[in-house]
């Protein structure tokens, strides 16, 4: 078992591992098959190769081609490392600074098997949601982090060290850049053959930017989800009763099952993967579960007469859960199901992001690597019969949302049944959730903060949550809108029925969603924790990038962007500039995350509190900026609730002075086009 300050201490190469390939009894991603040239074959093995050196390359070459043959990638298993992956407490991190020590403690959790979806592959979650493109990388990483001082930054290129350049105290620590691939080149096959040669990376959101705290981060904006429908759809604040049907139980996913029981209703989850099903099981996050579609029906209705909460994991395709409900609807004129949604990693529908209804989960896993072109084609055809039975579902009044997979992006593409009527192509038959729910809850300002403790003390958790809730209860005190109220209030649920649910996975960490005022306050309040030491250790802020101010995404974060600049991506890469030179310990800039590659750019940060005085001057200035920056884009865009948001911000900074829009009125515009 290596120790921390050997795996600080640069590659194994004297003497080197032992090479066990891969492991048996952990998930491992799916074969990759990106169809490589001979030259293209020679360019990823050189490529490979040139992290080692040349006395090595007999030994390794032989080695690094069959992973690339049998694999489709070079991931370096010899490399491995043979420690207990976790998030260690800071101190035990030999590096030079603490921020250094804080990014290690934040890889490492996004490699720990209870963490990462598939550990030896380097993929965090989402199926291809790396950490580093291979083994080697890591090693390097760890080595530059435990050198690197005040006066140098650790600059990335997609999973690769590129090295420690000068810089200064009030520079990143660290700079992220990931999948930055000329616009014309950024296509799912061209990234196929750039990722195999190891020449860029998909970090996902938070997986390439090593924020990622466990599926706890989506349980609470799943929470928060299925608390805005009841609202919305079913005109409910208690859900108690009412049935959710959605699909996954991997990364991300994986928190729909804690999320419905939290909400209060009765959730039904289907999975084809039996290792990610038992996983979610035996964390408790899932209540029960059945491979039976007549046991999965029975305890439907059963839990929705005694209106019970309830998380129940169906291990099979959702596609038959789905026309299981239409069956029943045509059978018994019974809709058993109020609202709908699925978070299969449709990004990525292909490799592994989405199986196919035709086929047990093994047989696709061979099919999809032995003829691409025939599970590609099962694939659609599942899609189109998955698009069908809820079709039929809403018509009887069943609400569907998009959650912001790509699902209904890709269903469309496979010739199904989505289209809606109109010019606005991020529109289809069903909303997006942030078209109907999260988006107005971004445009107050409102997102995805976190925070992580290094100390990995629960305790030091314990008292962040009471510095949260009590800044948030100070805040619904203060003249605040309504709706402004009532995220404080539904935040302040959140942080008690975390604390009840026992959501740590990993890393000490918590998130909840503010706005900029709440963040700002609640890091200035943790700070001073910190420096009166009834925290322990430092500790980590970030957030989701999916947020305000970090992500572009047409189908998703700016999904409800109507001025024809959904398909920009200004605001994403400014957050990241922006979030650089206002204090930011580390920065990290994506193509991809959520729904795909190519489809997204997003951007987001780390900053490290360690009570003192300029770290909460850092926080004070980059918080603001970090959720500013959105609003006002999204103010600009015709919004109102993002114009008063703004208005109201500058009404308290002076220095803050925005474009606002002027209204057009509609009948001058009609007037002018058709005279």
């Amino acid at each position: 078992m290596s120790s921390l300050k050997e795996i600080c201490s640069g590659l194994p190469l004297h003497p080197m591992p032992e090479n066990r390939g891969r492991k048996r009894g952990i998930p491992h991603a799916p074969v990759r098959t990106p169809n490589l040239t001979a030259q293209e074959e020679k360019l990823a093995l050189q490529n490979s190769l040139r992290y080692f050196p040349p006395e090595l390359h007999q030994l390794l070459a032989s080695e690094f081609a069959d992973e690339l043959r049998r694999y489709g990638h070079i991931y370096m298993y010899r490399f491995y490392p043979h420690i207990e992956m976790r998030a260690y407490p800071i101190e035990e991190y030999p590096c030079k600074i603490k921020s250094a020590a804080a990014i290690m403690h934040m890889i490492m959790n996004n490699l720990d098997p209870s963490v990462a979806q598939f550990p030896q592959e380097l993929v965090t979650y989402g199926g291809n949601g790396q950490v580093f493109s291979n083994w080697a990388q890591f090693w390097l990483v760890m080595h530059y982090l435990s050198e690197v001082t005040e006066e140098q930054t650790l600059v990335m290129y997609s999973g690769h060290p590129l090295g420690l350049f000068p810089s200064h105290l009030h520079a990143p620590r660290l700079v992220i850049t990931n999948g930055m691939v000329i616009p014309n080149y950024s296509s799912r096959d061209e990234y196929e053959k750039m990722f195999a040669m190891g020449v860029t990376m998909y970090g996902q959101m938070t997986a390439g930017s090593y924020c990622y705290i466990g599926p706890q981060g989506i349980v609470h904006g799943t929470v928060l989800t299925v608390l805005n429908a009841g609202r919305r759809y079913l005109g409910v604040e208690d859900l108690a009763g009412k049935v959710f049907v959605t699909s996954g139980l991997g990364g991300m996913s994986g928190a729909q099952a804690k999320a419905a029981v939290i909400a209060g209703c009765v959730g039904i989850i289907a999975e084809v993967d039996e290792a990610a099903l038992l996983k979610r099981y035996k964390q408790g996050w899932l209540m029960e579960i059945t491979d039976s579609l007549d046991h999965c029906i029975a305890l439907l209705r059963n839990a929705r007469k005694n209106k019970t909460s309830l998380s129940l994991g169906y291990h099979g395709n959702v596609v038959d859960l789905w026309e299981r409900l239409v069956y029943e609807l045509d059978t018994t004129g019974e809709l058993l199901v109020d609202l709908g949604s699925d978070q299969t990693s449709c990004h990525n529908p292909f490799s592994g992001g989405y199986y196919p209804v035709q086929l047990p989960f093994g047989e696709a896993n061979q099919l999809m690597a032995a003829d691409p072109g025939t599970f590609r084609a099962l694939v659609q055809e599942s899609l189109r019969r998955q698009v069908a039975a809820i079709n039929k579902l809403s018509d009887k009044g069943m609400f569907f949302w998009d959650y912001g997979n790509a699902f209904l992006l890709e269903a469309q593409r496979a010739g199904a049944d989505v289209e809606k009527g109109g010019d606005n192509k991020t529109e289809f038959r069903y909303p997006s959730y942030v078209q109907h729910i999260m988006g107005d809850i971004f445009s107050l300002g409102f997102g995805p903060f976190r925070w992580v403790c290094t100390s990995g003390d629960p305790q030091d958790l314990s008292t962040t949550d009471l510095i949260a809730t009590s800044v948030l209860e100070d805040a619904i005190h203060q003249e605040v809108s309504t709706s402004v109220k009532q995220q404080y209030h539904d935040n302040i649920r959140w942080i008690q029925e975390a604390g009840r649910h026992s959501l740590v996975v990993g890393s000490q960490a918590r998130i909840l969603y503010s706005d900029q005022k709440g963040r700002v306050s609640i890091a200035v309040a943790i700070n001073q924790a910190i420096a009166e030491g009834r925290i322990k250790a430092p500790v980590v802020l970030s957030r989701d990038h999916h947020d305000v101010s970090g992500t572009d995404s047409p189908y998703r974060e700016t999904s409800n962007i109507y001025d024809g600049s959904a398909f920009c991506a200004d605001m994403a890469v400014q957050n990241f500039v922006g979030d650089a030179f206002r204090g930011a310990t580390w920065v990290a800039l994506h193509n991809g995350g959520g729904v795909g590659w190519g489809e997204v750019i997003n951007g987001g940060f780390g900053l490290v509190l360690d009570g003192s005085s300029e770290a909460e001057k850092r926080a004070k200035m980059m918080l603001s900026w970090d959720v500013s920056n959105g609003v006002a884009r999204r103010c600009w865009s015709g919004n109102a609730y993002a114009y008063e948001t703004i208005c109201q911000a500058m009404d308290e900074n002076g220095k803050l002075k925005v474009t606002l829009p002027h209204v057009v009125d509609e009948g001058i515009l009609e007037q002018a086009l058709h005279h």
